[in-house]
């Protein structure tokens, strides 16, 4: 997906309770994050030391189980025709043929008895695996 390494994110542990930042306005674009899903990948990427350069890209690959597969990376740069967003400061990069199929998608950050990790709620998808790292449309 990247011409240069990435780093994966993980699902991480929460962070010490820290008074709430009030996130700026969602910029309008292909999809949404929830202020903890921005707080949690602000945590990541300084756990992955990265500076505050380093942007989210959002993408859809094409595999897993049906047909679709979610993919998270930082990356320092955007790419030409991306869409870049930004959250409390965090910048989001979308490439054009990933936002077709993650138009209106909201990505958060939920805390379960399965663990802890990112959610894609994403109105386009017809069908998804159990996991939920896969979809169909």
């Amino acid at each position: 997906m990247s011409a240069e390494p990435t780093a994966q994110i993980a699902a991480t542990p929460e962070p010490a309770a820290t008074p709430e930042a009030v996130p700026t306005p969602a910029p309008e674009g292909p999809i949404s994050l929830t202020p903890k899903a921005v707080q949690m990948i602000k945590v990541t990427r300084e756990q992955e030391e990265m500076d505050d350069s380093h942007g989210l890209r959002v993408a859809v690959r094409g595999g897993g189980c049906s047909g679709f597969e979610y993919a998270l990376d930082f990356e320092s740069e955007p790419r030409d025709n991306d869409h870049v967003l930004e959250y409390d400061g965090l910048r989001v990069f979308v490439d054009a043929i990933s936002a077709r199929y993650l138009a209106g998608t909201e990505i958060d950050y939920v805390l379960g008895m399965q663990g802890a990790g990112f959610k894609f709620n994403n109105p386009n998808a017809v069908g998804s695996c159990g996991c939920g790292s896969s979809f169909a449309v």
